[in-house]
């Protein structure tokens, strides 16, 4: 797990859960706030380390080698418990027996013992309304922890007696950073990783290590550089192969959206330079000679759209037809 010196970005949350374990003026709730990828799991893994450290640093950093850091980084520490569900929501037996059942234990080795609630915007009202009493008179040691995407997904009741901390995205000129010096990863690579990730740098590891990028890029290159070039028929056979592949697509549709912000913003300025996909000027260029302004923005926008169809379980081969129609016109 990490340590605080380890994440990068997110300085604000790093900032106040350093200053306020130094000052010894946490909450014992915390509602960590941001979409998957975007650190929370490191924040709280590296806040629950920090805390049960032996020789915690004047930084309010963990050591990162004593018996309970250790204990931390292999997962095995006694008073770190992530609250677990086996269905789609988080219940209220699972709240009440992993944390409400447990918490009146005092700690096992440390000072503190923490709870995590991944996933928190899937508990039920009636799990909330159980973790509620806890959270309003917990005991000393505890600390709960509840990371969400969506904290308007909480009940009012439950947000109002947590302080909740925002994930905030990086630039694209720290992850780029990042992948080169933590990764070793080449800079084009990172560049396009970067851009596709939009301030996400979990997201854009997690893409960029994949052993698909390099394949996913490709077909998504050659697509958008034949499309208008060949007729219906062909591109229904290719919105076939692209439906073996559902579990995918958002990765597609941003490789999309990247390919067509290029192509606007070299119509805008000229400049090979900026381009996400330097490798492809030429055809970049080409695009955005054919193509105004208003067929660019269009493009995008029906991207967009795309994914809020296939979010909403349109129909598949629907959704795509209708973009891969509108790129084509």
């Amino acid at each position: 797990m990490a340590n605080f010196k380890d994440i990068v970005g997110q300085n604000q949350i790093k900032k106040h859960f350093q200053e306020s374990i130094k000052k010894r003026s946490l909450s014992h709730s915390y509602i960590i706030n941001g979409e998957a990828g975007s650190g929370r799991h490191l924040l709280s893994s590296a806040l629950a380390k920090s805390l049960l450290c032996e020789n915690r640093t004047k930084q309010g950093d963990a050591c990162g080698t004593c018996k309970s850091c250790i204990q931390v980084d292999s997962g095995s520490h006694p008073d770190i418990h992530f609250i677990t569900h086996e269905k789609l929501s988080i219940g209220i037996d699972d709240i009440r027996s992993q944390l409400i059942n447990d918490i009146a234990i005092k700690p096992y080795s440390g000072q503190y013992k923490i709870y995590v609630i991944a996933e928190a915007n899937k508990m039920t009202e009636q799990a909330q309304n159980a973790l509620l009493k806890t959270i309003e008179e917990p005991p000393e040691y505890a600390i709960i922890l509840l990371l969400t995407e969506n904290a308007q997904n909480l009940l009012p009741t439950i947000t109002s007696r947590c302080i909740t901390l925002n994930t905030e995205p990086l630039g694209q000129e720290a992850i780029v950073e990042y992948l080169v010096k933590n990764l070793q990863m080449e800079p084009e690579r990172a560049k396009i990783a970067a851009g596709f990730c939009q301030g996400n740098v979990g997201k854009a590891i997690h893409f960029a290590s994949s052993e698909d990028f390099q394949e996913m890029k490709q077909d998504t290159l050659q697509l958008l550089k034949k499309i208008d070039d060949i007729d219906i028929s062909l591109i229904m056979a290719m919105i076939k192969e692209l439906s073996l592949r559902k579990g995918k697509i958002n990765e597609y549709l941003d490789l999309m959206l990247l390919w067509y912000r290029d192509v606007l913003m070299f119509k805008v300025t000229k400049d090979a330079n900026i381009l996400l996909y330097r490798e492809e000027y030429k055809a970049i260029s080409q695009q955005a000679s054919i193509r105004n302004y208003e067929d660019i923005e269009k493009i995008i926008k029906a991207i967009d759209k795309a994914k809020i169809r296939l979010n909403a379980n349109v129909n598949f081969e629907t959704a795509i037809e209708l973009l891969l129609l509108t790129i084509k016109e």
